[in-house]
């Protein structure tokens, strides 16, 4: 039986809607793998029309203080990568049809194989992966990543930054599955700086060539952000640092955590109508 695509799913339904996406991005297993747990549901109480889940790791490089600080809480409270694919799992069966992504580090892939990581991240239920350090240019070189993310019946999400060449953003699209993370602006995340618009000409030139949906992220933190990544032209947007603060600030007070997450979630779901 042929395995159902959420993401696809999701854009079709969203368009039909007149809506974008709001996507929230958290660590796995922060503060606790309990924790976690509520942490997710209190994400999906709040409207969350996809989850992208980070896998932690030492050395997360494309990662600012907020979600560096995060990988960190998780591994001292015993995070790897067996934790985080349970927390999936059990997404996956209360939630069906909520597509997943999981982010993570190469490294975390080459430890067990990438073709046992894959699989094993199927069978969790994520419906894709991104890794933010294998570019496609990497992926040109050696296109067993995207063969492997294919007979595991993952999507591999590619990246495209910003101020790209129309030539780069060709191969981001011929290479793009399930949707594109389209970086706001050069650098690490973090909501020290406030999130860029890709210019009109950069979603036009991937939609021309056959991008999958486009995803706005890095320095999302305001409502305001998603309506303008909308209106740019991106399917939607994905806020991470702004989310993970929110835990940071209640790690004191899991039930305020939960509700303040809820709280924002909504609220930034709210601004996909406008």
């Amino acid at each position: 039986m042929t395995q159902p695509d959420r993401f696809a799913a999701l854009f079709e339904r969203l368009a039909l809607h007149h809506e974008g996406a709001f996507v929230p991005f958290v660590n796995l297993c922060d503060p606790t793998p309990e924790l976690s747990a509520r942490v997710l549901e209190s994400l999906i109480t709040g409207g969350a029309d996809a989850l992208e889940l980070g896998i932690p790791f030492s050395d997360p490089c494309a990662d600012g203080p907020v979600i560096e600080a995060s990988a960190g809480r998780a591994l001292a409270a015993g995070s790897t990568t067996a934790k985080c694919l349970a927390l999936v799992k059990g997404v996956r069966e209360k939630h069906p049809d909520l597509p997943i992504s999981l982010m993570l580090y190469v490294n975390l892939t080459v430890a067990p194989g990438l073709e046992n990581f894959l699989r094993a991240a199927k069978a969790a239920g994520a419906d894709a992966v991104l890794i933010p350090d294998v570019p496609i240019a990497m992926r040109e070189l050696e296109p067993e990543w995207d063969e492997a993310a294919r007979a595991a019946g993952l999507h591999l999400i590619a990246l495209a930054p910003p101020n790209a060449s129309e030539a780069l953003l060709g191969k981001v699209a011929k290479r793009s599955t399930g949707y594109v993370y389209l970086l706001s602006r050069v650098g690490i995340t973090g909501t020290d700086r406030a999130a860029g618009t890709p210019s009109v000409k950069e979603i036009e030139t991937l939609r021309a060539a056959g991008a999958a949906p486009l995803l706005l992220g890095f320095g999302i933190s305001r409502p305001e952000h998603v309506r303008a990544a909308i209106k740019a032209g991106a399917s939607g947007a994905i806020a991470g640092s702004a989310v993970t603060k929110l835990i940071e600030a209640n790690l004191g007070d899991p039930k305020r955590m939960e509700e303040a997450l809820t709280a924002f979630t909504a609220e930034m779901k709210a601004a996909t109508r406008a």
